[in-house]
């Protein structure tokens, strides 16, 4: 039996090492696979008797085998690519991906591209998955497939207008006149706005210093963009193609701040005197193949009586020539995608021809308990298993559970090449 036993022995190092062999050679075979994690062996003895002894002392082997394969999580080295949607994770993580029939698979590997439907996918043509955006531009807590929009971005009327300009203390008064708009105003400004379907409106604001520390603000648009058949013809100068949107009064203090701000009158109800209305700055305009009735707040500045503020954050006047600051508007018009990026927590932003920039969706990642215990499944993925755990599922930089560790996905730009070692 002992001739026996150590031939067998023999053998079992023969086959132990040459299963052994065949994990290096997988290692080997690929280190230019993109987010390869190697594997490597764990041996074990083989005990065949105990010839006795104290406590059983005297003990013969019978050789090895090979105990376990056991992959390697370490973190890889990192490289730059041009792909936008190379990606790698800086972490304990790894991407969650869905083939066709829903099946869930994860993976190291951040190699993704944008296949005919516009769908985030991997080479093998499995989906990204992420944390969808709702109308509003919020993250939600649903978890889909990420497809970036292929339709034109809603546009967003202009509900806000603001204005920063000094109004040169000096200026002499006067009366505005619709005949002589730039002759009678001692200031003006244009600024483009926005409808409800995303056309955009120039119009301009006259200023008219009707007595000390008094001035008057007229709006005016064109009108071929507005409703005119709203407007009384005393308010609409149609040799140059004008209309009389609606005015309001700004008061200043000696020292030059915003003292108030009136009510709105506006011009779309058809009375040469229009209708003053219900809030501060805000004003009702009629634009052509738009919602009638669109209320744009005109906003100076934080007065001091009206909006108890001090007055000279936005419009002052002060002894200097007349000129604007700054001034800004809160509407666009429709926008088609044009480019995106991925930023360090995994939000995919868009950027839209109109200029604005929303979120299209946050990457979900997911962490397991012991990712040593997640089966291989072949094309750079892995599948949950009764030893890896649930998985845990969050942004990137978040922490899924109390004794997890941090999540992270690097910069766009890059992706995870594994450095093999022995």
């Amino acid at each position: 039996m002992g001739i026996l036993s150590s031939l067998f022995t023999g053998v079992s190092g023969l086959n132990a090492n040459g299963n052994a062999l065949s994990v290096v050679g997988n290692n080997i075979a690929n280190l230019s696979t993109v987010g390869f994690k190697s594997s490597r062996s764990v041996f074990a003895d083989l005990i065949s008797s105990s010839l006795g002894g104290a406590g059983g002392a005297i003990q013969t082997g019978l050789g090895v085998a090979l105990n376990g394969v056991q992959g390697n999580f370490s973190q890889g080295s990192l490289s730059t690519t041009s792909n936008a949607l190379d990606l790698a994770i800086d972490g304990n993580g790894f991407f969650i991906l869905r083939d066709t029939s829903g099946g869930s698979f994860y993976s190291r590997a951040g190699q993704f591209h944008l296949d005919a439907q516009n769908r985030i996918v991997d080479p093998s043509g499995f989906s990204l998955q992420g944390y969808q955006v709702n109308t509003s531009g919020l993250i939600t807590a649903s978890i889909s497939g990420v497809t970036l929009p292929t339709t034109t971005a809603p546009p967003n009327p202009t509900t806000t207008v603001d204005i920063g300009a000094n109004l040169n203390s000096q200026s002499t008064t006067g009366t505005f006149s619709l005949t002589d708009p730039a002759g009678s105003a001692q200031f003006s400004t244009s600024l483009t706005v926005y409808d409800s379907v995303g056309n955009s409106h120039l119009l301009t604001s006259y200023f008219t210093k009707t007595a000390a520390n008094n001035w008057t603000y007229d709006v005016v648009g064109s009108t071929s963009e507005i409703v005119t058949t709203n407007y009384n013809a005393a308010n609409i100068n149609a040799s140059l193609g004008l209309v009389r949107l609606a005015s309001g009064t700004l008061t200043f203090t000696t020292s030059g701040a915003l003292d108030t701000e009136s009510v709105v009158t506006s011009y779309d109800d058809g009375t040469a005197g229009g209708t003053a209305g219900g809030t501060v700055g805000q004003a009702q305009i009629d634009f052509v193949s738009a919602t009638p009735n669109q209320a744009i707040a005109f906003n100076f500045g934080t007065s001091v009586t009206t909006d108890g503020g001090a007055g000279i954050d936005l419009s002052t006047q002060f002894g200097a020539a007349s000129g604007l600051v700054q001034q800004s508007q809160n509407g666009f018009g429709a926008g088609a995608l044009q480019t995106f990026s991925v930023e360090t927590n995994g939000l995919i932003n868009g950027r839209f021809s109109n200029g604005q920039v929303r979120p299209l969706a946050q990457l979900a990642l997911a962490r397991f308990p012991d990712p040593l215990g997640l089966v291989r499944t072949g094309k750079n993925t892995f599948a949950e298993s009764g030893t890896s755990g649930q998985p845990l599922v969050g942004a990137a930089t978040s922490a899924a559970s109390a004794g997890s560790w941090p999540i992270r996905l690097s910069s766009r730009m890059w992706i995870l090449v594994k450095v093999l070692s022995t």
